[in-house]
């Protein structure tokens, strides 16, 4: 049996001196209804580098179909995105020295899938392939007609839409329905966020809605606002259910000549892991669909991650969130058990189920009402009791001062950050949400957003992500009429927006250097900063545009408040 296993293996596989390569072809051939479905022949091809220990495998040119029917199956805790059971296209675990290399293979979805899933790989490398789905997890219709609180859509065909119990409901062909939770206007012609727009969300409940005689549909509701006939709405996702790619404990893993033209989460989620490097890596809507949204979510978002992470010659646009988001988790302190044990919560559901504590690591505690750290302990035990609680252990005795809301977080490395030659524009929100306290470097980019291109976030009550930067340079970059779209988006082009509730001497986050950059702006909001210790912005240059309407106070155009050492030359 094991002779017979060996024959088979040699006849799908190419073994070179250099490397063992593994032709997914060969199991296609093998199977007449991949074509139909190519997940199964995927499943086995894996299995079979894993079992012989091959270096490569090597996808077709063309398109392969791949539906969730006989997909690799688990459930999944993912960081910023909804926690449940995910089947998985590629699951890859615990891979170490593989390549998996495309030929202009285009891997085409349907349903609730996701394409790639890593956990505890090294030295992966993906190459040569592009990711999009059959039915969208956003919709999209253009407004035909709109009145005081309502809007009314046209749908294109291939969207499969009727009424549920007198709300909207989008089916795709197999009758699976695609919630919405979220309204959002799009400029149709400049493709990018309309001005000024407003984001409506759902909270609990749904909106009213009704067909009209040719076959539109109106949407009601009390607070809508005008809209300009012709543009595009865009019905945002309900959750967070399959990112591209999920990397969780990864170390040295590359993505190269990636097309992402949808997925239904974020591009690219990385956790707890080290040395990621993206080059040419496109999260885009493809140029024939006629499609304005890319991913349901951020481009990319790292979380907890180490050594370093490179985003070179990217094009992160018209994603429904963030181009990037880089920081760690703040858990809460729920209770002291005892003089050297915790009680620790996750409040976010987002983060619910993430195990990054673990005996050895070292511990920041920091006040959740100004984020200033008053103490580093060393984990001596942890006890996960469930997806929500953990039991802390340490080595020291916990401070007097810790009190019920506090919040601890690594505190042992973080990311060296390149972000270079990257394109960054057309989606909802902001553009890079930086928040490394290792070297960050941001050079040589284009930012076309309609927030904030770039933000220095952290908080320890909402989002619970741990921040503050020590050590940016921003140079070299052109930020064109960014801030066009919600003003909830971002209060300058590059903007400090911590979450520190009492304003007192916190200087959350330090040393960032502002440099030979280009702003053509509408906006006369260039600067706000709020709680920093050391801020330099020089030679850079400030072209008025009249591309939009003119907004924002001159007087406004550099704000500081509670910072030290900021200089403006």
């Amino acid at each position: 049996m094991r002779f017979l296993s060996i024959l088979f293996f040699c006849f799908f596989v190419i073994n070179t001196n250099a490397a063992k390569v593994v032709y997914l072809q060969k199991y296609l051939d093998a199977d007449t209804l991949s074509y139909i479905d190519a997940v199964p022949a995927i499943r086995k091809a894996i299995k079979d580098c894993v079992r012989f220990h091959a270096n490569e495998l090597l996808l077709p040119e063309g398109t392969l179909n791949l539906k969730p029917d006989y997909a690799f199956e688990k459930y999944e805790y993912i960081s910023n995105n909804d926690p449940s059971m995910k089947r998985i296209a590629f699951c890859l675990e615990n891979l170490k020295d593989f390549t998996i290399r495309g030929n202009n293979t285009k891997l085409l979805f349907s349903g609730f899938m996701s394409a790639f899933s890593l956990s505890n790989c090294s030295d992966i490398k993906i190459e040569g392939i592009s990711i999009d789905y059959v039915h969208p997890f956003v919709s999209e219709g253009k407004i035909v007609d709109a009145g005081t609180g309502w809007y009314e859509l046209k749908f294109p065909d291939s969207c499969r839409v009727d009424l549920l119990d007198g709300s909207l409901c989008i089916r795709d062909e197999y009758g699976i329905t695609y919630p919405f939770s979220s309204l959002l206007e799009f400029d149709t012609e400049r493709r990018e966020v309309a001005y000024h727009a407003h984001d409506y969300w759902i909270y609990g409940r749904t909106y009213p809605a009704v067909k009209t005689q040719d076959g539109n549909y109106r949407l009601y509701r009390k607070d809508f606002g005008e809209a300009r006939i012709g543009n595009t709405m865009v019905l945002g996702a309900t959750a967070r259910l399959n990112p591209a790619f999920t990397l969780w404990e990864c170390e040295n893993i590359n993505l190269m000549n990636v097309d992402i033209y949808h997925c239904g989460g974020m591009g690219v989620i990385a956790q707890s892991s080290r040395n990621i490097e993206l080059n040419w890596v496109n999260v885009m809507p493809p140029s024939d669909s006629g499609r304005i949204i890319s991913a349901s979510a951020d481009a990319t978002h790292f979380v907890n991650c180490k050594g370093y992470i490179r985003l070179l010659n990217c094009i992160f646009r018209n994603q429904k969130d963030d181009a990037t988001n880089i920081h760690g988790w703040y858990m809460a302190i729920e209770r002291v058990l005892s003089p050297e044990k915790l009680l620790l919560r996750w409040h976010n559901s987002g983060q619910f189920g993430i195990r990054f504590i673990k005996k050895g690591m070292m511990l920041e505690f920091v006040d959740n009402t100004n984020l200033e750290t008053y103490a580093r302990l060393q984990v001596k035990s942890v006890t996960y009791l469930n997806a929500e609680y953990a039991e802390v252990t340490f080595n020291q005795k916990v401070p007097e001062q810790v009190s019920v809301n506090h919040v601890v977080a690594e505190d042992d490395e973080y990311p060296d950050v390149l972000i270079k030659g990257c394109y960054i524009g057309n989606n909802r929100a902001r553009g890079l949400l930086i928040g490394s306290r290792n070297r960050v470097i941001i050079e040589d980019c284009t930012f076309h957003t309609p927030g904030a291109a770039i933000l220095f976030e952290g908080d320890g009550n909402y989002w619970y992500e741990q921040s503050g930067v020590r050590n940016v340079i921003i140079r070299n970059n052109l930020f064109d009429n960014c801030m066009y779209g919600s003003f909830t988006w971002g209060n300058a082009c590059i903007a400090v927006g911590s979450g520190i509730p009492q304003k007192k001497n916190s200087r959350y986050h330090r040393n960032i250097v502002v440099e030979n950059n280009t702003f053509e702006t509408f906006d006369s909001r260039i600067v706000n900063l709020y709680c920093v210790d050391g801020f330099i912005f020089r030679n850079n240059k400030i072209v008025m545009s009249d591309k939009y309407k003119t907004y924002g106070d001159s007087d406004k155009r550099y704000v500081t408040e509670y910072c030290d050492n900021v200089r403006f030359e």
